[in-house]
């Protein structure tokens, strides 16, 4: 059996198909599983990593306004669609996985037109373009969020909500283990501060003065990650308004993100949709500040869709300020059943099981 996933661009898309090759390894060990990406995207150096081979195709997004880059991306687009047929044709897969951005468009598409099984995996409360476009041909359309429904209409006949796929190794960490191994004091309350991968501005500015707030605080310890690129600024930052106690740490990047969430009891994030998948699945109150550029706004809608459910407060970027957080951290820390519900909340959301989930409704097309 041949498999073919595709995604990529970002990790919120690469990560998601990385999992589910996964769990179709565990149900049929002998899958054969290929990656279609782009060499622009991050799959290039992320895929072979984890041991899949991966082909390229071209493929471009397109601009909203008619310029030379829109008409490259149209030429691009039917690049992509030659590539897909020649792939497709080659490795006559059995079944077509797509986990969003512009590449899994065109072998997605392509693997429909010549009856093969495919199926797509939309990650947001607000699905992207692509994904859109593809309801129309694929068999199954796995859902992160159940508020992404409406925007499927009249396809409503193959839509699954199943959550978003995240790592096992998230679930598997131990808390007790995670404190010693990040040298934290298990008696304290941890807040968790990241803004992704390269960390993220609006954060960063906010948290300088908060951090200096609680600085020596008892009761609390805080794990900040500022992004390489910001770290050695924010450290010149705070350290000429007075510096931090030893219960403020701050990291340039968190190498192991499943260590830190096993120990967070609050989580100050970006909403994009895989790391709220990670807080959802641990149980992690969190304030989210939505990353104000991301595509279709898409990051506001999946954190409102959380805060909905009683599982964070969100601010946006525009209203972000180190009095507003230190304001709903405070307020938290001392009535502390707010925050214990909002736990709670977090859990119900979880979907630890997502991967695993849509890798069986993924292959049960075969048999149909």
């Amino acid at each position: 059996m041949k498999v073919i996933l595709s995604g990529g661009g970002t990790g919120g898309h690469i990560y998601p198909a990385l999992t589910i090759a996964d769990q179709i390894k565990k149900l049929r060990p002998d899958a054969e599983i290929i990656f279609v990406g782009t060499e622009q995207g991050l799959e290039k150096d992320i895929i072979p990593r984890y041991g899949y081979p991966l082909k390229f195709i071209e493929v471009a997004g397109f601009k909203r306004s008619l310029s030379f880059d829109t008409l490259r991306s149209f030429y691009k687009m039917f690049k992509g669609l030659w590539d897909a047929r020649k792939i497709v044709s080659q490795e006559k897969p059995d079944l077509v996985i797509g986990t969003g951005g512009y590449v899994c468009g065109p072998i997605v598409w392509m693997a429909a037109k010549y009856g093969i099984p495919t199926c797509i995996q939309e990650q947001n409360a607000m699905p992207g373009v692509t994904n859109k476009i593809l309801a129309g041909s694929v068999k199954k359309v796995f859902l992160g969020y159940k508020e992404a429904e409406k925007y499927f209409a009249g396809k409503a006949a193959k839509l699954e909500y199943t959550g978003n796929p995240i790592r096992t190794e998230i679930l598997d960490h131990d808390r007790a283990a995670a404190y010693e191994e990040l040298g934290l004091d298990p008696k304290k309350k941890t807040i968790l501060v990241s803004g992704g991968s390269r960390g993220a501005r609006s954060i960063n500015t906010a948290m300088q003065d908060v951090e200096i707030a609680l600085s020596g605080r008892e009761e609390i310890q805080v794990l900040h990650a500022t992004g390489d690129a910001n770290y050695k600024q924010y450290m010149e930052d705070i350290k000429k308004k007075g510096g931090v106690g030893d219960n403020i740490i701050i990291s340039p990047y968190l190498h192991n993100m499943p260590t830190a969430l096993a120990v967070a009891d609050l989580a100050v994030f970006r909403a994009g949709a895989i790391g709220l998948a990670e807080l959802m699945a641990k149980g992690i109150p969190s304030i989210l500040v939505p990353y104000p550029f991301a595509t279709a706004n898409h990051q506001e809608f999946n954190a409102k869709a959380v805060e909905a459910k009683g599982a964070a407060k969100v601010v946006l970027d525009k209203e972000m300020s180190s009095d507003k957080i230190l304001e709903i951290v405070e307020q938290l820390l001392l009535h502390e059943t707010e925050l214990k519900d909002m736990a709670v909340a977090a859990k119900k959301l979880g979907r630890p099981e997502a991967a695993a989930n849509i890798a069986k409704q993924a292959l049960e097309l075969l048999a149909k």
